[in-house]
């Protein structure tokens, strides 16, 4: 059996490759975000497409400098964003085609995955705790595109429990973030401003049981840059707020699933200060590193070991 496995996606922000070890270890992993003009927050599907099919093959060969890649045994790609039924986004073609090709010259397995899938896995394997793959857990999918509480078996089973019925959290920081002259993604930036506030903000959130609205977040800090509130206390409104929302949606789906583990993905959970608030207000929160959380083939690799059985989490 061969040793690796790659890992593909094109998601609405980057482009991204993983090469996973199937002894358990991730060899290397490239991402490049989509070029987005100044003052823009996001590019057309059509415009996210070209940078994907352009930028693929030079990370490719970046990964090959890295990495073995005829030990390469499998293959696996996010073919849509979300493992549900009209899920869909043009940009993940990209991903697809050249998976297909590399998996075809080579005459290796192809696995389809899903980009929420890819984060889940990455967010569970970077805790270091193999089990949870075998159990059930609650999961936060926090990005610019979902703001998802999943009950999840490992990364394959999922349930939806609540979302966000408006904005999501992603997209209200990202808002943020143009606004105040920073390039989207804008996390980032935000995260750097909120860092340098000291002043204590009080947040208000709109949380009802496991489902939350973040529109009104986007009035509010609209509402302090109009009076002139120094920008980076506007940004730690802005995470602190989507820290509440986040806490309060735990906490109520421990109600009815005490015990599990809480685990938190996709690019917002990339936050400092978003992850030590939640961490000392949920009990069994798992955060993870950056390159785990935020856009990433990293998890697409992974499941693609574990579609294969070359990556066991369970003792032989």
């Amino acid at each position: 059996m061969s040793r690796y496995t790659l890992g593909i996606d094109t998601s609405n922000y980057a482009t991204s490759l993983a090469v996973f070890d199937t002894a358990g270890e991730v060899v290397c992993a490239k991402k490049r975000f989509l070029p987005v003009k100044a003052g823009q927050l996001g590019l057309r599907q059509s415009d996210a497409l070209f940078h994907h099919t352009a930028a693929l093959p030079d990370l490719l060969a970046e990964l090959g400098t890295k990495a073995d890649l005829t030990q390469i045994g499998a293959v696996g790609v996010s073919a849509k964003p979300r493992p549900v039924e009209g899920s869909y986004m043009p940009c993940f073609l990209a991903g697809v085609n050249a998976a297909a090709a590399f998996a075809l010259g080579k005459g290796i397995p192809l696995i389809h995955t899903t980009h929420q899938q890819g984060h889940i896995a990455a967010a569970l394997f970077a805790t270091g705790e193999r089990e949870l793959f075998e159990q059930e857990n609650l999961v936060f999918h926090v990005s610019g595109g979902t703001t998802d509480l999943l009950l999840c078996q490992g990364a394959e089973r999922i349930t939806p429990l609540g979302t966000s019925q408006d904005l999501y959290a992603g997209q209200a920081v990202d808002r943020l973030g143009v606004k105040l002259g920073y390039p989207f993604p804008a996390g980032v930036y935000v995260s750097e401003q909120a860092a340098q506030c000291t002043e204590k903000v009080h947040p208000k959130v709109s949380v009802k049981g496991v489902n939350c609205s973040l529109s009104g977040l986007e009035n509010q800090y609209t509402k302090l840059l109009a009076e002139g509130k120094d920008p980076a206390y506007v940004c730690k409104y802005c995470l602190i707020c989507v820290a509440e929302t986040l806490t309060r949606m735990a906490r109520t789906a421990l109600e009815d699933h005490p015990g599990l583990p809480v685990v938190f993905a996709g690019g917002v959970m990339s936050s400092d200060l978003i992850r030590t608030y939640v961490s000392t207000r949920v009990p069994g929160a798992r955060f993870v590193p950056g390159k785990f959380a935020s856009d990433n083939a990293i998890g697409v690799s992974i499941l693609a070991a574990r579609e294969q059985g070359a990556w066991q989490t369970t003792s032989m």
